[in-house]
């Protein structure tokens, strides 16, 4: 399943795999990576769900995770810092053009399940990664508010998404 190349890579992120902690130009390009991941699923959301709720969830993750983005792009050239590609954000890039990949060949009610079992699993492990890593070992202070202040968002995605799971399940 291609939802557990993601959760490696997460669980990298969450420091299984880092030798010492991740520096904030790793962190950026992590950040920017996760959430480039979610909009990649969302934009194929909104064209190939069967479910209005699924597909305007699908247009949301766009929404909030480009914005997302365009904060963290906006502080790392105030901040001079170049997004340094690592593994952790090499192998979410993989794990997610997999996940796209797989869900372009479902339809109708199995595309809505299998995107928004992602989406639930994919945010979960997100919030960890931020939780045990990113936020702790994030050394500026602007980096760390940003990635502190969306964590909140990210919860209420993970949240909106076991609701729409639990619907869907029915």
């Amino acid at each position: 399943m291609n939802g557990k190349i993601l959760f490696a890579a997460l669980a990298v992120a969450s420091g299984a795999a880092f030798a010492q902690a991740p520096t904030d130009p790793q962190i950026a390009h992590i950040v920017v990576t996760a959430n480039q991941v979610d909009i990649d699923a969302g934009k194929l959301a909104e064209k190939q769900a069967k479910s209005p709720e699924v597909k305007a969830f699908g247009k949301q993750m766009v929404t909030d995770h480009g914005a997302v983005n365009k904060q963290a792009v906006a502080l790392v050239t105030k901040l001079k810092v170049k997004p340094e590609d690592n593994a952790t954000s090499q192998s979410l890039k993989s794990g997610g053009d997999a996940n796209v990949k797989k869900l372009k060949t479902l339809k109708g009610a199995a595309f809505d399940k299998a995107y928004v079992d992602q989406e639930v699993a994919y945010h979960q492990a997100v919030l960890d990664a931020l939780d045990k890593v990113l936020i702790p070992n994030a050394q500026n202070a602007e980096l760390k508010a940003l990635i502190t202040k969306v964590r909140p968002a990210i919860d209420g995605h993970l949240q909106h998404a076991k609701m729409m799971q639990a619907s869907l399940g029915k």
